[in-house]
This record gives C-alpha cells, structure tokens and sequence, in this order.
C-alpha cells in the first residue's frame, strides 16, 4: 500500500512541477512574443485557468506528500520525503504572498484597463516563478529520491 501511496505522490507532483516548468520556460516565452496585445491576454486567460486549478493540485500535492511521510515515517528515505513537504511548503508560502497578489490583478487585464507598469509586476511574476519551480524540482528529486 505504502508503494502504491509513493508512485500517485510522485506522478501527481510531477505532472504538476512539469506543468510549472512548461509555464516558465515554454508558455511564457511563447506568449511574451506575441505581436500586441495577444501576448498580454494569453497571460491573463492562463492566470484565470491555472489560478482556478493549481490551488487544489498544490494542496492535494502537499496531503499527499504529508501522507507519505506519516506512513512511511520508519522507512528508508523518510528525511527526503519531509524535507520534499517542507520545500512544497514554503512554494505554497511563496505563491500566497508574492505571486497569487500579481496574478490576481493580471487575471483582470485587459488592453482597457491594464496599468502602465504591467510588463514590470509581469516581469517580478517571473522572477518569482522562477524561484518557485527551482523549489518545485527539488523538491520533486528529493521525493524520486525516497523512492530509489
């Protein structure tokens, strides 16, 4: 049972770590290249549509990790598991308190109503995701880790 728990943990994480990694290095870029304002709206509609997903994927990531520890606390790579939940942890920390406020605005943008210096809170919305996937795939190796 502990095996099974171990494998969903580690898929489901992953896919989400792959997803964040695709935002930062794949969509983003794709859509910082559009010609005029396409670029700004692909932003707004993605933060809209992952703003409604991630929540749940980030805190059913978190419940199972937490799981896996809890159950497999006597088993080998027990302090790789915790310390995966910690590092999740704090980009659950950070995505509360600097990136959800920037993309709670973003969502809202339009072409209309967008302030002047939207391209710079994009740009910090960046910088910050940045930092969150570096986290995201730490803690993501720490738990193919445990497996091993």
């Amino acid at each position: 049972m502990l095996n099974a728990l171990e494998v969903v943990t580690t898929v489901v994480f992953g896919v989400m770590v792959g997803v964040e990694f695709s935002v930062a290095f794949v969509m983003n870029p794709i859509l910082n290249t559009l010609p005029e304002d396409s670029g700004q709206l692909g932003h707004a509609h993605g933060g809209r549509m992952l703003g409604a997903v991630m929540p749940v994927w980030y805190i059913g990531s978190l419940a199972l990790v937490a799981v896996w520890a809890v159950a497999g606390w006597h088993s080998d790579g027990a302090g790789l598991v915790v310390t995966a939940g910690a590092l999740l942890i704090l980009t659950v920390a950070m995505s509360l308190l600097l990136l959800v406020p920037i993309n709670n605005r973003n969502k809202t943008w339009t072409p209309e109503n967008r302030p002047a210096d939207w391209k710079d809170q994009m740009n910090r919305w960046d910088r910050w995701h940045y930092a969150r996937v570096a986290l995201l795939i730490a803690a993501f190796a720490l738990l193919a880790a445990a497996l091993a």
